[in-house]
């Protein structure tokens, strides 16, 4: 069917749409990111790391709203990278990333390569304007696919999914973004003109009837100990999903709630991001060998027993380079902890001298 619609549209090229699927790939590179002004700011997200935390940010909401209800929208945080979509008339025109939280870079054609990004909203009335808040992010079976084909190329290994993410967007050639397969679930809306949202729950609702990708696993929370079970549910399964989870994001669900809260200069105090333990397993040091790239830059390596960590099995480490292995001070036998914490490449956390 593609095939059939570019020979139409090669034969009939005022048929030609911004928003065919044939405009997803083929831009030529560009030389440069043109500078995007969000229509709203991409604030960053206050991080909570326990229980204690969780309850503090809690008092604080009450301190300012008072004795009433708060629901909460829990959404996994995906580790990727943000960026804002904009269609205008209910189609794609514009995507750009985060950068400062307030000016991003213009990457719509890398964009257009998202499979899972609609080039046209699925509504019969199309807002003028609406500015869509997303994720990208790359599949922990991508990411391996990817690093071992830089490994091959002796490139250095993208070490977790974020940058992988970031680096793949901020490609000059879309050609190069193509390549690597994209995937995208959009959490939220900047700006929308003329639709009447009362929540964030019906916020992610009309995203997903235009047609847009939302996480399946996010849920309402009527209470903070709903919350607190959703946190200890994903803390032992997040390890299950395709695609790496670092923590858990809690938004008050009314959005005349989080009008009233407000944000300070760098977060919304509506939201809060938990943040995942990090994931450590003691294993042994069976023997460190040194890589050389094409450079010529030398990695030291542990090559480690067999071990569990973040629900993959790891056999060997990076120790980054020789300042790193002294400072640590490994040693072929040690007892060490490893970590991945939302990394894709293990790293050798301390020794166990006690053990050595």
């Amino acid at each position: 069917l593609l095939r059939e619609l570019r020979d139409l549209e090669a034969r009939y090229p005022d048929l030609a749409t911004p928003d065919s699927p044939t405009q997803r790939v083929g831009a030529p590179p560009s030389e440069a990111f043109a500078a995007v002004v969000h229509h709203q700011p991409m604030l960053s997200l206050a991080n909570a790391f326990s229980e204690e935390e969780l309850d503090a940010w809690h008092r604080r909401l009450t301190n300012i709203l008072g004795e009433v209800p708060i629901a909460f929208v829990c959404e996994l945080k995906i580790d990727g990278a943000a960026v804002s979509l904009i269609y205008e008339g209910g189609r794609f025109a514009r995507g750009a990333t985060r950068g400062d939280g307030r000016r991003g870079e213009d990457v719509t054609p890398n964009l257009r390569t998202v499979r899972s990004l609609p080039l046209r909203l699925r509504t019969a009335q199309p807002p003028p304007l609406a500015e869509v808040r997303a994720e990208v992010f790359l599949t922990r079976a991508v990411l391996e696919a990817i690093n071992r084909e830089r490994a091959m190329r002796e490139e250095s290994l993208f070490a977790n999914p974020r940058n992988a993410a970031a680096g793949s967007l901020r490609q000059l050639d879309p050609q190069i973004t193509a390549a690597r397969p994209l995937d995208l679930f959009v959490y939220g809306v900047g700006a929308v003109v003329g639709v009447e949202l009362r929540t964030h729950g019906e916020t992610l609702a009309w995203l997903r009837d235009a047609g847009l990708r939302t996480n399946p696993h996010t849920v309402l929370c009527a209470t903070l100990d709903e919350v607190k079970a959703y946190i200890a549910e994903w803390t032992a399964r997040h390890h299950d999903l395709p695609y790496e989870t670092d923590g858990v994001v809690i938004k008050v669900d009314a959005l005349s709630q989080q009008a009233e809260l407000g944000a300070t200069s760098t977060a919304p105090r509506w939201a809060l991001a938990y943040k995942f333990p990090a994931e450590q397993a003691t294993t042994r040091v069976r023997d460190i060998r040194v890589y050389m790239g094409r450079t010529g830059a030398l990695t030291p390596t542990a090559h480690l027993e067999p071990v569990g960590v973040s629900g993959v099995t790891v056999t060997s480490a990076t120790m980054h380079n020789e300042d790193e292995v002294r400072r640590k001070d490994v040693r072929i036998g040690d007892w060490v902890i490893v970590q991945r914490a939302g990394e894709v490449i293990p790293e050798v956390v301390r020794v166990l001298t006690d053990r050595r």
